[in-house]
Formats: structure tokens, sequence, C-alpha cells
């Protein structure tokens, strides 16, 4: 019984988190690393095959990335699980009544209508020709049936529910699987993940910052970051977004251009730990060579062959079991004068 409580807990999480990526946002990113696609498998395992511009990007693109399988799978309580949205526009048309989630794999995409041209019309006639296989059970990344689907897999890229980040970027790190995923930027705090980016595990991609999703009907409205567009779709934007990948990609090769000098006045010492305080990115001095405490948005910037991470600080008043830490920093909260200062990541310059 405790395991089906969990269970539905975290069903009704997911639910609630539902985030549909646009397009055009996808795009922008996967451009970065089309090098790192040919001949792969990619899986899009939080995806519906018919509503998701993941499967939509790497349909469009399959030919000419030289993909050599895509799968897309589903989860059972995803509220447009139960339709099939063209990708044109057209009306809503039944799938099926067994309610039951589904996966699609797709091999060869050929020119199905004989236009001359290979598109996601061509795309659409496959799913139609060929659809989707139901699937035993309820379509969750954890499901042994996902499992295995992600054992095929060389790449996984999708937009994973973010109350199950944690449990998510776990499973990627266990079956040692290459990734691009959406998440909050405040998952560089938590105590699973930050020492992945330490260790140089997972990284943050190019994007970083305010996005913009569209949300099911049964979203509950906000006062900020939420409007209806003209044809009655429910948006939600959020100003902390951000791509993890552990895809090597040109940005991880930029130094920071440091162009700061020390002095003790800018950049006071902890009364507590033997590091000075950098209270923007941007003012990293370049002539200092000791340890520097600095915002955890330098993980956006962080270069492995410019910095090394020593430690981070511990979020106030959480304890050290729930919140960014690394026992080497041995402390929980920077303080200059007595005022305990924010998260901090130490570093050092190489």
């Amino acid at each position: 019984m405790a395991n089906n409580n969990k269970a539905l807990a975290n069903a009704s999480k997911a639910k609630k988190d539902e985030f549909y990526t646009q397009l055009t946002d996808i795009e922008n990113e996967l451009k970065h690393y089309r090098q790192h696609f040919c001949g792969k498998t990619i899986f899009c395992n939080c995806d519906d095959p018919f509503e998701s511009n993941f499967v939509k990007y790497f349909a469009m693109h399959f030919n000419s990335f030289g993909l050599k399988k895509l799968i897309a799978t589903c989860y059972a309580t995803s509220p447009v699980m139960y339709t099939q949205l063209s990708f044109f526009g057209d009306d809503v048309e039944t799938v099926d009544n067994s309610k039951k989630p589904y996966v699609i794999e797709i091999s060869e995409i050929t020119d199905e209508n004989g236009d001359g041209a290979i598109d996601l019309q061509d795309f659409e006639l496959i799913l139609k020709k060929n659809p989707p296989r139901i699937l035993k059970g309820d379509g969750d990344f954890r499901s042994a049936e996902c499992i295995e689907f992600l054992k095929e897999a060389d790449i996984v890229v999708t937009n994973p529910p973010f109350s199950l980040f944690r449990e998510y970027v776990a499973q990627l790190i266990e079956y040692d699987k290459k990734f691009i995923i959406v998440g909050n930027q405040n998952a560089i705090t938590y105590k699973e993940i930050f020492p992945l980016m330490k260790d140089n595990k997972m990284w943050i991609g190019y994007k970083s910052g305010d996005m913009s999703f569209t949300v099911p009907e049964n979203y509950e409205e906000r006062a900020t970051r939420f409007w209806v567009d003209e044809n009655g779709q429910k948006w939600r934007s959020l100003g902390n977004i951000c791509w993890y990948t552990n895809l090597d990609i040109q940005k991880r090769h930029e130094d920071i251009i440091l162009f700061r000098f020390y002095n003790s006045e800018d950049y006071p010492h902890y009364d507590n730990y033997d590091a000075i305080e950098v209270s923007k990115v941007a003012d990293i001095p370049c002539d200092y060579n000791g340890v520097m405490g600095v915002p955890i948005t330098f993980m956006d910037k962080f270069n492995p062959e410019q910095f090394e991470i020593i430690g981070a600080t511990e979020s106030e008043g959480k304890g050290f079991s729930n919140g960014l830490w690394i026992e080497d920093s041995k402390v929980a909260q920077p303080l200059i004068h007595g005022e305990r200062k924010y998260k901090r990541i130490f570093i050092r310059k190489k």
C-alpha cells in the first residue's frame, strides 16, 4: 500500500508540472549539438509522440541528422496522451479507449506522399500506417519497459517533470547515457545534482533564463507569468530555466573574460572561510589566485579548463542534507561582518 501511495503521489506531481517546450526553443538549443546526432538512437521518454515538439523536431531532421532511430514514450497521466493532435492543427481525433500509454519506434522516414520532399507530412503518414504500440505499463520513465528503451538509446532528449528531476538525472547517470534536458536552474543547488556538475558529469547548455511553455487546459491560473492566447491556449513562463547536458559543446571551452583587479575593499574576506566574496560573475578578478565565493549563476559560464570548483555553501536554514553543499568547503553560510551571504560556489583559477 505504501508503494502504491508513493506512486500515486509521484503521478500527481508529474501532472502538475506538465510544461510543453516550444519548437523554437528546441531548435535554438539543439542546433549546437548537431554533430552528436549522426548514427545515434534518440530517446524522448517523457513525450507524447503526437504532441511533443521534441518528437516533431527529430522527425523533421531525421534524415539530415543521419539518425539511426527515434523512440518516444509517454506517461499514462499525461493530459494530452489520449488525443492525436495533428502536427498541422487539424481536428482532434480519439486514439484509443484503453487509456494506455504508447511508444513509437521510427527507423526510417521516406517520401510517403510522393511529393519529392521528406517532411512532417511523411512522418504523419508513417504514424498512420504504423500506429504507436500500446505499452503494458504506465509509461513512467522508471518502468521496466522504458528502462529497456533507455538501454537501447544513445542520447536522451526531453523536458522531464521538474518535480522528478533528481530521480530522472540519477537514472541517466546510472545507465551512463548522454542527454540534453530542460530543467529549473535551481536544480544546480540540489545535493544530488551539484556534485555531478562539480565533477564534470553534467553542465549547463546554451540557453539559460526565461522560457515560455504551453500548459494543459486544466492548469491552474496564476497571478503572474501566466496568460491565455487568442486560440485559448494556456501559457506559463519561468525566468530560471536552463538546458542541462553531458555532451561536449563549444560554450564549455570559452573562457570568462576577466578585466577586474583585486582590492580588499571591493572583495572582502569572509569571516568564517578563507575566501573572498565576488558578488557578480562579471567581477571575478583577473589577478587573484586564491579561493573565491561566486553566485550559482557562475555555473552557466563555467569552463573547467579555466577554473576548478572547491566546494559550495548550504541553503540557509535547511540543514546539510537538503541543499547545495560540498563538505570540502567546511562552511554552511559564508559571513561578512556577521552578515550571511546567499548560496555561493567556491572556485579557484587554474
